[in-house]
């Protein structure tokens, strides 16, 4: 558009310069030159101008003197009206992030959600969405948004939505339980806000609850207090099996000892002497063997 301005001053120039003084010959061949290059410029920026590239994931959209033109220029080389500008759009997935953490989200500083609770907490959300525009609605939104949809339209219904919400919820559920349903919620609610405007919501993503430090002190407080119960079923759970390997260990000695009495007769121990005696005799380190003709055992003498 600049050449085709440049070029039409060029050739007004030349052609009014040619005008002014006919009769002088330099003149005339100024002014004949200053026409062709005119007529120059506005053949390249006509030519030039007529032909425009997207990029991969890009949306194209004419405007004709300010007026949006209906339909779409996609990747690739197209063909345009030389008067017309292109405005472009980005197709593929946006990721807007509103975070505490500082240069982590869009916004520099703290760029967290803070939202009151069903039980008058505040908590702390950080949260990323993500989103592109539908192509063909691409006109429209030009039209009646422009392109800064983060500010306009992202922003502003996300952070909306998800404080409208969050009443219904307590600050321990948003932070356990119940964190799924919330999220969920949200992105229906925030799904057809963005629809009427032609843009899809492809995912909502809560990425930190923080709690405010009393309700922490306290989970904190309550957690230790489940694991030190655990903790002592453990250890009486070890105790009584303890006990019971003690018990069925004392009951097996009586046991032994019981059968033990009741078995060992006489008879019994003579023929238990006979084996030790025929034993001794067989041992090289025996030598001598005195019976007593008792019941008691006899005395051995060494080598």
């Amino acid at each position: 558009m600049f050449f085709i301005f440049l070029g039409l001053i060029v050739l007004f120039v030349g052609t009014t310069l040619a005008k002014s003084n006919p009769s002088n010959p330099k003149t005339a061949v100024v002014g004949k030159s200053m026409r062709f290059a005119g007529f120059g410029l506005i053949l390249l920026a006509l030519v030039t101008q007529c032909f425009v590239q997207i990029q991969p994931g890009e949306i194209g959209v004419q405007t004709l003197f300010g007026k949006v033109q209906s339909g779409i220029l996609t990747e690739g080389l197209s063909v345009i009206n030389p008067l017309a500008e292109v405005k472009r759009f980005d197709g593929r997935t946006q990721n807007y992030t509103m975070s505490a953490v500082h240069d982590e989200g869009e916004k520099s500083g703290d760029d967290a959600i803070r939202v009151l609770t069903a039980d008058g907490l505040e908590v702390i959300i950080d949260l990323s969405v993500l989103y592109h525009i539908v192509p063909d609605k691409a006109p429209e939104i030009l039209r009646t948004l422009g392109r800064d949809l983060t500010d306009k339209i992202i922003r502003p219904v996300s952070r909306t939505k998800i404080r409208d919400n969050a009443v219904y919820y307590d600050a321990i559920a948003l932070y356990s339980s119940r964190r799924d349903e919330f999220q969920q919620k949200i992105f229906k609610t925030i799904e057809s806000e963005f629809s009427a405007r032609g843009i899809v919501l492809e995912s909502i993503l809560i990425r930190n609850v923080e709690l405010p430090a009393s309700v922490k002190t306290t989970i904190e407080s309550k957690i230790n207090a489940e694991q030190e119960s655990q903790k002592m079923k453990f250890v009486l759970e070890k105790e009584r099996q303890e006990a019971e390997r003690k018990r069925v260990e004392a009951q097996g000695i009586s046991d032994y000892q019981r059968i033990l009495t009741s078995t060992l007769t006489d008879k019994l121990l003579q023929y238990e002497q006979i084996k030790t005696q025929r034993e001794l005799s067989l041992s090289p380190n025996a030598k001598v063997v005195i019976m007593n003709g008792g019941k008691s055992a006899p005395i051995l003498i060494g080598q």
